[in-house]
């Protein structure tokens, strides 16, 4: 029941469970309490259906805000219904597209994301994998591990090194942007292909405006932070893999489907290409999946994005956004409905 006496916007958190305790540390979850009225041990996992816990029915309807994280049910008309005091989502994480609704929208509800946060991790897991591929790190990793005893590794690595290394970024995102001011202090030469980044701007940012074939061709290294939308769908195709030099490495941080995989294995079977993939798609490669053995393969499970410590990075986004949301400011980071075709 909202009290008339306390002036703390009302709020219910929604995420799958086990999240927000790792996303709010005690401290955390102390200064949330102190921004809004909200019992902290009360997640939300689903907001409707006829086994709704008759508490969250009760919160929701009291709830001005939802904080949400990964796993938060859509708010179709239906939950917004029953939420008829709900004037906010702050998103304790990157997109939004999985549960904010155009019923959102059009209710006119504002909507703030933690995806700054998030982008950095990737964009620091994307610079380790860069400056390794620059070095030949996995193949001679791996050839170490064969050999076990004297090799000449300067004349088997004469090619390697980062020194005027040409590195292609697809997709000046929050992610691919962070990735091109973390490569600033090194000797490369840093190409970037997005259709919505006019001269000017590549020019402020560093680096040289490309077509995609024309990156592809030139990269040493190849780096993907397209969102993904229908447009972006196997951008990476057969087309743009053969272009890419001998010995090339394909990084994706982004979403599986921008890489057509039939197309990729190939020429990593050979051993033409190499490649660094956090993502793929389907998300979990089979079992006989070659991706998983291959030398020039290295192959993590979705790790780049917020991990571990990293999620109260996100959280004290998030909790800074309700925060200006308490005090009657603007969002800081708000989601703009009319970004969301091209964006993340």
């Amino acid at each position: 029941m909202h009290d008339a006496t306390d002036n703390r916007p009302s709020a219910l958190l929604s995420m799958s469970p086990g999240i927000a305790e790792r996303l709010f540390s005690p401290a955390r979850f102390v200064r949330l309490t102190g921004l809004v009225r909200t019992d902290p041990g009360l997640v939300a996992h689903t907001l409707t259906g006829p086994g709704l816990d008759p508490a969250v029915a009760t919160a929701l309807a009291d709830a001005e805000v939802l904080i949400t994280c990964w796993g938060a049910p859509p708010l179709t008309a239906e939950v917004l219904a029953a939420a008829p005091r709900l004037r906010a989502v702050v998103h304790a994480a990157g997109t939004v597209k999985h549960h904010v609704t155009d019923a959102c929208w059009e209710r006119g509800i504002t909507v703030a994301s933690a995806a700054t946060a998030n982008a950095l991790p990737v964009a620091e897991y994307t610079l380790a994998a860069i400056l390794f591929a620059g070095k030949g790190v996995l193949g001679s990793a791996h050839r170490y591990r064969e050999l076990r005893g004297p090799h000449d590794w300067h004349r088997e690595l004469g090619g390697a090194g980062n020194y005027r290394r040409t590195v292609g970024i697809v997709g000046a995102s929050r992610i691919g942007r962070r990735v091109i001011e973390l490569l600033r202090p090194f000797d490369l030469d840093v190409l970037l292909y997005d259709p919505y980044v006019s001269a000017d701007e590549a020019a402020a940012l560093g680096v040289e405006p490309v077509p995609l074939d024309e990156l592809c061709a030139r990269g040493d290294v190849v780096s993907v932070h397209a969102p993904q939308v229908p447009a972006t769908r196997h951008m990476i195709g057969a087309a743009q893999l053969a272009a890419m030099p001998d010995g090339a490495t394909l990084i994706n941080t982004a979403r599986g489907s921008l890489v057509d995989e039939e197309a990729l294995l190939p020429q990593l079977v050979s051993g033409r290409l190499n490649a660094v993939l956090d993502v793929t798609d389907p998300e979990l490669p089979p079992p006989a999946s070659p991706l998983y053995d291959l030398p020039n393969v290295l192959l993590t499970p979705h790790v780049a994005g917020s991990l571990g410590g990293e999620l109260h990075r996100m959280a004290d986004q998030a909790l800074d956004e309700v925060e200006r949301y308490a005090k009657g400011l603007p969002f800081e980071d708000p989601v703009h409905p009319s970004s969301l075709p091209h964006s993340a």
